[in-house]
């Protein structure tokens, strides 16, 4: 059995009329007629009843229609959806992020995304940059979202879409928050919050190599999340170098000041298997800003 005969079953059941059947088929008469005697001796019952004058479905014939359309609506289903998958409309893809990404460009790229492609299905999820380096690797994921990495494995492409210089995030009420910008080693004593370096190895590093240019050796606090060093911030518990994105994250009983003399970036982008042609991967990227650096 071929879809022929089930879509010459509907088009003579429809019409009953072989000629018109044939007609709408954009086929001649005899073909018609020979997938319905092929559908009747596979199924070894009779289709239709025939005369010299008309013809009509016999009541295995009625179920046989019932089957053959439903069999039809669900192969257009799977073309309709496989042409949607190929053009970038269907299928899933696995983001990874880290939570700066979630700060800058990705709600809006993601926004953007869903909008055009509502039919992929998108998973996220937030880790570190070597994570998501390693996750990207294996397969896992199929988009990161991270910090600029010198390690950048060789099957991966990369394109940046931030640069943030490095701001100071301070208490409300420290003694340097009046300042429209600090002089970081006025903070020599003070104890910076930052990530882990196992967690964050790209941003612990910024934040001491800044420190050491400006003449001293950081204290430092880990962290797991940028919210959590903000929070801790709020709370008095020290300082922290931040890139110029994170002040979207509004706490109260925080303040953010740009340093005076400084302006180290922070470059943050996306990386992807160079050699992955999925559409739902190529049109997600089509979506990702330029690398703009941020005025301050």
């Amino acid at each position: 059995m071929e879809l022929r005969h089930l879509r010459c079953l509907v088009a003579v059941a429809e019409e009953l009329h072989f000629g018109r059947a044939a007609k709408r088929l954009h086929l001649s008469q005899p073909p018609v007629s020979l997938a319905i005697k092929e559908l009747e001796t596979e199924l070894g019952l009779r289709l239709f009843e025939r005369t010299s004058r008309h013809i009509q479905l016999t009541p295995g014939g009625e179920e046989a229609l019932r089957d053959a359309r439903a069999v039809l609506a669900r192969t257009e289903s799977m073309r309709q959806h496989a042409g949607n998958a190929a053009r970038g409309h269907g299928g899933s893809l696995s983001v990874g992020f880290i939570s700066l990404a979630a700060y800058s460009f990705l709600p809006d790229v993601l926004r953007r995304f869903t909008t055009d492609f509502p039919e992929v299905r998108i998973s996220l999820h937030e880790s570190t940059t070597d994570q998501i380096l390693g996750d990207l690797e294996s397969g896992t994921l199929d988009v990161g979202c991270i910090f600029a990495s010198p390690l950048l494995p060789a099957t991966l492409t990369y394109r940046a879409t931030n640069r943030d210089p490095l701001i100071i995030a301070l208490p409300q009420q420290h003694r340097l928050a009046h300042l429209a910008r600090v002089p970081l080693e006025r903070l020599a004593d003070e104890q910076f919050l930052t990530f882990e370096r196992h967690f964050g190895p790209m941003m612990f590093d910024t934040v001491v190599s800044t420190c050491m240019r400006h003449g001293f050796s950081p204290r430092i606090f880990p962290a797991r999340q940028m919210h959590t060093i903000v929070s801790l911030v709020s709370g008095g518990i020290g300082v922290a170098l931040v890139p110029a994105c994170v002040e979207v994250l509004h706490r109260e009983g925080v303040v953010y000041r740009p340093l005076r003399g400084d302006r180290t970036p922070v470059e943050t982008g996306v990386a992807w298997r160079t050699e992955d042609d999925a559409p739902a991967v190529r049109a997600f990227i089509g979506y990702l800003p330029k690398a703009l650096t941020r005025a301050r």
